[in-house]
């Protein structure tokens, strides 16, 4: 795929701790500039964004990030705050407690209440695939198919590992035709991600493919 039309399946992502505003304005120039899907940012900053932008670009951001062990009701409210604040999309932390439990239906509802919260909103299911057993991956799959969630997507970025297109190709083979795939984590060539595109992801998290491509200019 030509990285012109790459970037369209990539959301931007700056989600540092440190991140200022004057970087996070600048990832909206690049976001509007290059045409990618989202720009993905701390949820501190969803309001100011979407100020700037307007409606001209997607603005996603997170919610029990990034370790997942927030309460649902916790992660509900800040699913709320973002939207109220003019978030399009949401890539919630899955609970990794609850998963390695075997508590699945907890799982469930946890996701089912956030997705009730998204007001008709996309809803992105971060699982943490590197923490995953193969069983656990199998399940989750299963139970993002099940919730009403939009996609499901590998990592992250912050754990013990990101992305593995053996994790898309599994994720693919496993989920509900009408479940996207956002691959994210360690994705920092064009190469990287038209194979994760390949395996079968459908959306593509990455912070470095924008400079990439401005480099190829």
């Amino acid at each position: 795929m030509d990285h012109k039309e790459l970037l369209k399946r990539v959301d931007h992502t700056l989600l540092t701790p440190t991140a200022a505003w004057d970087q996070i304005q600048k990832l909206c120039d690049e976001g509007l500039t290059f045409g990618t899907a989202s720009i993905c940012i701390p949820p501190r900053y969803v309001s100011r964004a979407a100020g700037y932008v307007g409606q001209r670009l997607k603005i996603c951001t997170v919610v029990g990030f990034p370790n997942g062990y927030n309460t649902p009701e916790v992660k509900v409210f800040e699913t709320e705050d973002a939207i109220r604040n003019g978030a399009d999309e949401i890539d919630m932390v899955m609970d990794l407690g609850l998963a390695k439990a075997g508590d699945w239906e907890g799982v469930l509802a946890e996701i089912r209440a956030v997705k009730a919260s998204c007001s008709g909103h996309i809803l992105k299911v971060i699982v943490e695939a590197c923490q995953l057993t193969q069983e656990e991956k199998i399940a989750a799959c299963r139970i993002v198919s099940i919730s009403g969630a939009d996609f499901i997507k590998t990592s992250t970025g912050f754990s013990t590992g990101g992305a593995t297109v053996e994790d898309v190709k599994l994720f693919r083979e496993q989920i509900s035709p009408d479940v996207r795939i956002k691959a994210a984590g360690g994705i920092r060539t064009f190469q990287q991600a038209q194979a994760m595109l390949d395996a079968g992801a459908d959306r593509i998290g990455a912070s470095a493919l924008v400079g990439l491509f401005q480099q190829e200019g």
